[in-house]
């Protein structure tokens, strides 16, 4: 398909730099197949679902992976910046490097950023392969724990460029930038509309009879690459890293049997679900990589909803839910919290979108 179908106007006092307070007390829209759209808040979630319905978030948790660096190449040096978006062993990270010219296989690159670092005073990485767009394979000289506490020390969040580019990170975006429920480390970037649950709509979505469950896939930061292709047939996607434990299957599964609707928190979370389905449409414990990519036309085999935040023109998640929901319907959908002030992006506002071919 053609990505400029995939296009709309987006004014900039609609992209959100900071969260709803408190997190349940964001704007969630509503789209259902053939029906207007609903303006809701976040709070009205457990009325808008069934007992027996069952929520499936992503508890990938976010690292501290953007890191400042000096590059050293003999005796000339000069300042990088890289964002680490998959680990693919104890020791060693694929990342995007900026800029990636100044970057070459074999260069020793130390990071640090204010005149704080680590394990006297150095977190040394040398670059093993470069690839395209400022992709690089990254081996450092601290592994498995000690590398993690590493990173704690002199990396710093890396909040999606859209804010980053208005603002500062502060110490707030630590907090304000995970999920209350996050606990498997090894995102780059937050399932944001995991975001707006608090304890309380939790236990509102108990009382309801609301089950919950718990996948992980760790975000990366292929997430906020802009897809430069002009049809969707020619876009890579980056993959990621996740798993799903039996317990969830055979719960999910068994959700299915009794007619309840799966629900994903987030495109992560329905991506992963999506990925670990079977052709028969139940799902098995599961683990490895995604580079499953979701545009029009593909047939959803588990899951039958998704809450999820409103996304960039062009990128690859408007692609998806609007294969979720129709595209004509995402249009005017987007058209709508455009016009009424909805707030876009990761610290933005929600949806709940129900399928269209259920």
């Amino acid at each position: 398909m053609r990505v400029d179908l995939f296009d709309f106007e987006l004014p900039e006092n609609r992209i959100a730099l900071r969260p709803a307070e408190p997190r349940d007390s964001a704007r969630l829209l509503v789209v259902r197949p053939e029906k207007a759209s609903e303006d809701r808040i976040v709070r009205d979630l457990p009325s808008l679902l069934e007992a027996g319905d069952v929520l499936v978030f992503n508890d990938t948790k976010v690292i501290p992976a953007q890191l400042n660096g000096t590059r050293r190449r003999g005796d000339a040096s000069a300042q990088v910046e890289a964002t680490l978006h998959m680990r693919v062993g104890p020791d060693r990270w694929h990342a995007f490097m900026r800029p990636g010219k100044r970057i070459a296989a074999g260069d020793h690159i130390h990071f640090g950023h204010d005149g704080n670092s680590c394990f006297l005073g150095q977190l040394d990485a040398k670059v093993i392969e470069k690839g395209e767009g400022g992709e690089v394979l990254l081996e450092f000289d601290l592994s498995g724990p000690f590398l993690d506490e590493a990173l704690h020390a002199v990396g710093h969040i890396p909040l999606p460029p859209y804010i980053a580019s208005k603002r500062d990170e502060d110490e707030r975006d630590r907090t304000d930038y995970q999920t209350i429920y996050a606990r498997e480390e090894g995102a780059v970037a937050a399932p944001t509309a995991g975001l707006h649950f608090t304890p309380e709509l939790f236990a509102a979505l108990d009382a309801k009879g609301i089950e919950r469950h718990f996948v992980t896939l760790h975000v990366g930061a292929g997430t906020f690459l802009p897809v430069k292709a002009d049809d969707t047939a020619n876009h890579k996607m980056h993959a990621e890293t996740g798993f799903v434990p039996q317990s969830v299957a055979d719960a999910l599964n068994a959700a299915k049997a009794r007619g309840g609707r799966i629900v994903a928190v987030g495109t992560t979370s329905l991506r992963l679900l999506e990925s670990a389905v079977q052709p028969d449409g139940t799902i098995a414990a599961w683990s490895g990589s995604t580079d499953i990519f979701i545009t029009p036309g593909y047939r959803f085999r588990l899951v039958d909803a998704l809450m999820t935040n409103f996304h960039l023109p062009r990128s690859t998640l408007f692609m998806l839910v609007s294969a979720l929901s129709g595209l004509d319907t995402m249009r005017a959908a987007y058209a709508h919290a455009v016009d009424t002030g909805y707030r876009f992006y990761s610290y933005g506002d929600a949806s709940l979108l129900f399928r269209a071919d259920r």
